[in-house]
């Protein structure tokens, strides 16, 4: 396969869009980049350039190959591999998280948690046990681990990253709300639900605003 290894940000989100739209079709077929638009909504043109940048497949007047195109898409996002990770924070959000059976399709399995609580810590969810949030670094070094996620409250989110960094980690995946500061050398992406719901709040209104004129 060959394809561009620089793509957007935008490009990246839709991707994963595309890659669920496509398994949902169960078909050994072909499909051309306007049905695919046509069935979600987008661009023709805007899809078209996204699925060039990760799949040479596609030929004129027939298409992608449902299943090579689905096989580009999951080896360009990376989810052929699977990263352990850990998860700070193990309250009703981390528990949750902790129990979703769907990220293994997505390259993730979260092994443990860690929390400072008593109450939690010895406890088992989905299998995977609680630990004492000191025995973090550790735990990561000796598993190598490098995927964190923090579902800590707000105040506690630096120090959990701190910990998560002294591990050896080199990806977190932020849930708290609230701005964390990593090291050289190690990702962050910040999932900022208070963001999301501004924006789909305010979309609303605009909504609800244009149908009252």
């Amino acid at each position: 396969m060959e394809y561009s290894q620089q793509v957007s940000v935008n490009t990246l989100q839709r991707l994963p869009t595309y890659l669920n739209y496509l398994k949902s079709l169960d078909d050994d077929g072909n499909i051309s980049s306007t049905e695919i638009a046509r069935a979600l909504g987008l661009n023709d043109v805007q899809v078209r350039k996204d699925l060039s940048s990760v799949s040479s497949g596609g030929r004129p007047k027939v298409g992608y190959n449902i299943r090579g195109l689905i096989l580009d898409l999951k080896e360009f996002l990376g989810y052929n591999a699977v990263n352990d990770a850990v998860m700070v924070g193990c309250g009703n959000l981390g528990r949750a998280l902790m129990s979703y059976r769907g990220f293994r399709e997505y390259g993730l399995r979260i092994v443990a948690g860690f929390d400072v609580s008593d109450d939690i810590v010895g406890e088992e969810v989905s299998g995977k046990p609680v630990l004492p949030l000191s025995g973090l670094p550790q735990y990561c070094r000796e598993n190598g681990i490098r995927i964190g996620v923090i579902t800590t409250p707000a105040q506690a989110a630096q120090k959990a990253c701190d910990l998560l960094m002294e591990g050896g980690i080199k990806a977190v995946w932020n849930f708290a709300p609230a701005h964390i500061t990593v090291g050289e050398g190690v990702l962050v992406q910040n999932e900022n639900m208070a963001c999301s719901l501004a924006l789909l709040s305010k979309h609303l209104n605009e909504m609800l605003e244009e149908e009252e004129k």
